[in-house]
Parts: structure tokens; C-alpha cells; sequence
């Protein structure tokens, strides 16, 4: 690993303008996925700013303290393929790109991130030759031994030459949930051109900055994200390095994210309007606006002065609180509001990958979910707020027994 654990960079990652003002600061943590294990626990863990910064000339929004990438994604453990939910969004993803670009038979698609391999799987289901590229050594391990092609590597201009001299040029290219990962995004977005064919298509899903700021998401916010996105910067962006950006959709996942495709500029696929549709929902929102960003702390301060009431009051009856859910979100959130191992208990999680393992920072025991029954809390934060209705579907007889839910976010309620 270079030397650096943390440095903070002069200029927006999209126009490479230095005209940025910060706007939000939130509590400094730990990278969101640095869990430990018990003999780690007596060990205090290193935080970092976690501060979003406007770029006044294209209005991005984005961290500028960026944790070395290869301490955030070496020993990576969160994997697609524990969440239902993903298995068929991922499914319903590949699908709907065969159905709307129909690659030919054997075509190639290559996902930057591809994690646990359980998008590709579709792709390669349906006849296509798949490769993924992800730098977490283990589980780019385990998805090559499942049969999904995985090459435990970061996206860059080596990997692209690579992937030109072994394979061939790609029909889709796709980052799913890691295009806001990357601090040098120039760099990586010119690699997919390099590799993409004439008339391959560039698929990406991340969150969005509107459903960011509309419904309050702040603990998206962590290291692994430097970049917030929305759709005006980046049709700039792409622009500039000989892209277009000829379609966003929104989608559900992660509480609200975008699905946007791209393709070398003058390639084949045409515009359906939905760019300039959500530029001008953004516009309509005003977060195109410093001033808009400058106000988004009191609202989180607003969310967090709710649930505080809501735990001091159970804590002040005697009752106790567990968290289910250990995703990357629960760090930020937890670290912001105060939500230590004197609130919550344990935190119960599906992930075998997390179970037995302790939060980063606040070293909270991560158990399995039948810990649950076992202990018996009276409350169960859902720190995965974003699969609220599945678990407590899947968790029915907790609340059978007398166990109430909380959601925290997008708005604090029980069930």
C-alpha cells in the first residue's frame, strides 16, 4: 500500500475547476466497511473528515478527503449476492440492457466493480461472455471459482490495455454502485471508451444527489464516496471526454439512484429526453445551488434531534435497543447521531462475511439474525433503512413477540 491513508485534493473531480466551497460537515469516521474483529477492539481507529464541498463552475457535489483505495477495498466485505432484493434488480437490470441493445450472442460485458459477480451471472445466463474487475482479492476470488471471470484488479489504463490485448473491445461496459468511487473519475471514463465498442453502451447506477437532499439520505455520505451525483455536471463531464450521456432513468435502490447510459459520441443510440428532464427537475430543486447545500445540515439536524427523542425515551423506560443491518450507510449514520454501544446493543446482520465481526469505530458486535430471538431486544433500529419492508417481512414474528421496528430514514418511524 502507498503511504498515504488520507489526503485532500485542490480541485473538482469532474471540470477541475478549484472554485469549491464547503457546505456540509459531518461527524469524521472511520471508512464505513473497516470492521474489526474482537482483538482489534481495544484499538482506537483512525477517522476521517467527512465534508462535502460545491463546485461553483459545474456544481458538483463531492468529499475532497480522499482515503487511499487500497485500504478501503482490498479486504472488502460487503457482497451483492446476500440481499434478495439486489439478486432481482440485478437480474431485471440485465434483462432490460439485452432487451434494449441486444448485444449479439457471445458479446462481451465487462463490470467495473463487479463485486460478487451477481449481475454478470445474468449477463452470462443469457448467452454473453462476461468479465469482471474488482480489487477486493477474496471475494474476485470466490466469484472466479463460482465460474464469473473476475480479475481482482482496479479499473485503470493498464487493466483497460489488458483487457483490449486478452479479450476484445466490450458491448457493455457497467458500474454499478461504484462511479462515485473513484477519485480520479477523468481517468477511469476515458479507460471505458478505450474499451467500449462503436456502438457498446456505457450502463452505470449510483445514487442521486436529488433524492440525496429531497428525502434527506445523508448517510450515503461516507469515504467510499467522494462523488454525489447528478445529471447536469455529468452530461458536461461526459461531453468533455468524448461521450455522450443519452439516457437516465431513476431507479429505486439505495433509496433513490440514477441509471445512466453513455456512448461514444456520435455513436447509434439516440436521446428519449429523459437528460434534460431531470436537469430541469434539478434545476426546479435549486441544488444546482451552494446556498441550497449550505441549508442541508439544519435538516439532518432536524431528523437527528427526532430520533434522539425517540431513543432517549426508550432507554429512559428500561428498554433496549438492537440495530439490524450493518451496510456502509449504518457508519455515517451511527457516528452522526450518537449511536453508540450505549444506545444499541448488537446489530444483527444477514452477511456472513460481517457476523462476528465488530463495527468500524464503534466496535458494536455484528451477530447473525437469530440473535435476535435469542436476546430479545425490545426495538430494532433498522440501520438498512433501504430494505425496511423486507425485513421486517422476514421478521415478522419479532413483532409478533412484542418487538417494535425503527426506521430511521428518509423520515424516523416505528412499526
Amino acid at each position: 500500500m502507498s503511504q498515504y491513508l488520507c489526503h485532500r485534493r485542490a480541485t473538482c473531480r469532474l471540470c477541475k475547476s478549484s472554485e469549491l466551497i464547503s457546505v456540509v460537515q459531518l461527524t469524521p469516521t472511520p471508512p464505513a466497511n473497516a470492521f474489526v474483529g474482537e482483538l482489534s477492539t481495544n484499538q482506537t481507529q483512525p477517522v476521517f473528515p467527512l465534508e462535502l464541498f460545491f463546485c461553483e463552475t459545474c456544481h458538483h457535489v463531492q468529499l475532497l478527503d480522499v482515503v487511499n483505495p487500497e485500504y478501503l477495498f482490498r479486504d472488502y466485505v460487503y457482497v451483492s449476492g446476500t440481499s434478495p432484493s439486489f439478486i432481482r434488480h440485478f437480474e431485471e437490470y440485465a434483462v432490460s440492457i439485452i432487451k434494449c441493445f441486444q448485444p449479439k450472442p457471445r458479446a462481451l460485458v465487462v463490470d467495473i466493480g463487479s463485486n460478487d459477480g451477481t449481475l454478470l451471472t445474468f449477463f452470462q445466463g443469457r448467452g454473453q461472455t462476461v468479465l469482471g474487475i474488482d480489487p477486493a482479492i477474496s471475494i474476485a476470488k470466490a466469484a472466479s471459482d463460482a465460474g464469473i471471470e473476475t480479475w481482482p484488479e482496479f479499473f485503470d489504463t493498464r487493466t483497460a490495455k489488458r483487457i483490449l490485448a486478452e479479450k476484445r473491445r466490450a458491448a457493455v461496459v457497467s458500474a454499478n454502485n461504484v462511479f462515485a468511487h473513484a477519485d480520479d473519475l477523468a481517468g477511469m471514463v476515458d479507460n471505458i471508451r478505450a474499451i467500449l465498442a462503436p456502438d457498446g453502451v456505457f450502463v452505470f447506477e449510483v445514487s442521486y444527489l436529488g433524492d440525496v437532499y429531497e428525502q434527506i439520505l445523508f448517510d450515503t455520505i461516507y469515504h467510499e464516496h467522494v462523488a454525489y451525483h447528478s445529471v447536469g455536471p455529468l452530461q458536461k463531464f461526459f461531453s468533455a471526454h468524448g461521450l455522450d450521456l443519452f439516457k437516465v432513468s431513476r431507479v429505486a435502490s439505495h433509496g433513490g439512484s440514477i441509471r445512466g447510459m453513455v456512448q461514444i459520441t456520435g455513436g447509434p443510440w439516440r436521446s428519449d429526453g429523459s437528460v434534460e428532464g431531470l436537469i430541469a427537475h434539478e434545476r426546479a430543486l435549486k441544488i444546482d445551488r451552494a446556498e441550497t447545500w449550505s441549508n442541508y445540515g439544519e435538516k439532518i439536524a432536524s431528523v437527528g434531534e427526532r430520533l434522539g427523542r425517540l431513543l432517549s425515551e426508550i432507554k429512559n423506560e428500561g428498554k433496549s435497543v438492537a440495530g439490524f443491518g450493518a451496510p456502509a450507510k449504518a457508519t455515517t449514520l451511527m457516528y452522526h447521531f450518537g449511536l453508540s454501544h450505549d444506545i444499541i446493543d448488537f446489530i444483527a446482520d444477514d452477511s456472513r462475511l460481517k457476523q462476528g465481526l465488530y463495527s468500524p469505530g464503534l466496535h458494536i458486535p455484528v451477530v447473525s439474525a437469530g440473535e435476535i430471538y435469542q436476546r430479545e431486544p425490545d426495538y430494532l433500529i433498522i440501520l438498512a433503512w433501504n430494505f425496511a419492508r423486507p425485513i421486517m417481512d422476514n421478521h415478522k414474528k419479532f413483532q409478533e413477540g412484542g418487538g417494535k421496528f425503527i426506521v430511521p430514514l428518509p423520515q424516523v418511524e416505528i412499526y
